[in-house]
């Protein structure tokens, strides 16, 4: 199934709601989100290739369409750009990318073969292959894994969640699997792209926002307290935006005045503070009706609220603080 393309979402006058518009139309649900997922990729230019701010606008685009669709391709995006760091061409089918941690769960890669488990793994049972990292020794390595064979689990009925639904995420559990990696170890953390594809998550929660300001956008009408929040909206929008279309010009020109750690750790605060306000205050100005008696309305608000999640908050804001001082102390003032 597709649906057509609603309007683009606009960063800074690029052309990646083009992108998106010359394939027709977009995946309407999970599945198809999937078996589109090469085609796509295909379509929208890798971060760092003087297109940047195109990558950011499609993400966007396809955030504001569909969470759990955007959800479902972001993902296989950030797969294929890092085999492309690595000089690697992607196998076929669609990727995800397996790199969190959790207390209790730990991934190892002994003699080529993974053992232990994964948490947070998104559509594992549904994915053809992932990039996946795992501990060797002391260092975490990227591997790159084929779902489907034996050895491969992923834990049923882990996922309770009500927003991303369609996004089960639970743990997976690797027992003798063949991996190859992805450059040596350490090096999936080290390279810049990984704090791009951080800002390209980032792109997706912008446009989910715009999504729900829209629906404040057409119910605002002449009362004055739809209309404040609709300004303040506005506000938080613009400054989300031109926060996305900076970083992707920083990441195009190669800033190295900024170091790409340091800029992902902003942009993504900004783009979360307002996508949480944008929640709030679209939440405040309609009450509980859309939510209650609109079922995309209130689907788009419940993803949204776990999507962002991924953003953690007052930890990601101590880190940036402790950067701050430790270069301010050095000499280089951030403001």
């Amino acid at each position: 199934m597709t649906a057509p393309i609603d309007a683009g979402v606009t960063l800074d006058r690029g052309a990646g709601a083009d992108d998106l518009a010359a394939l027709g139309s977009l995946p309407a649900t999970v599945a198809d989100a999937l078996a589109a997922a090469p085609e796509l990729a295909a379509a929208i230019p890798l971060p760092g290739s003087g297109r940047t701010i195109e990558r950011l606008e499609a993400l966007a685009t396809l955030g504001a369409q569909d969470l759990e669709v955007a959800r479902a391709i972001e993902p296989h995006l950030d797969a294929i750009a890092i085999l492309a760091e690595a000089d690697r061409a992607p196998a076929a089918g669609a990727y995800g990318v397996f790199a969190a941690e959790g207390p209790g769960a730990r991934l190892e890669l002994r003699n080529g073969r993974l053992h232990g488990e994964k948490p947070w793994c998104s559509l594992a049972d549904r994915l053809d292959r992932a990039l996946v990292s795992a501990w060797q020794g002391e260092e975490r390595v990227l591997v790159d894994v084929a779902l489907r064979q034996p050895g491969v689990e992923a834990v049923p009925g882990a996922w309770h969640a009500r927003g991303l639904a369609g996004i089960p995420s639970g743990p997976v559990r690797f027992d003798g699997v063949s991996a190859e990696p992805v450059g040596v170890p350490g090096w999936y953390l080290r390279r810049p792209g990984f704090a791009w594809g951080g800002i390209g998550v980032a792109a997706c929660w912008h446009g989910g926002a715009v999504a729900i300001a829209r629906r404040l956008l057409g119910a605002a009408g002449e009362a004055p307290l739809r209309l404040a929040h609709l300004g303040a909206i506005d506000e938080a929008l613009t400054a989300s935006r031109l926060a996305l279309a900076d970083a992707a010009r920083r990441i195009d020109a190669n800033d190295t005045a900024v170091d790409p750690g340091l800029l992902a750790l902003r942009t993504r605060g900004i783009v979360a503070r307002a996508a949480e306000e944008t929640l709030t205050r679209v939440a405040h100005a309609l009450g509980p009706a859309p939510l209650a008696l609109e079922a995309e309305h209130a689907r788009r608000v419940a993803d949204l609220q776990l999507y962002v999640r991924q953003h953690h908050a007052e930890r990601d804001q101590a880190t940036l603080g402790a950067d701050i001082q430790t270069r301010t102390a050095a000499g280089t003032a951030p403001w």
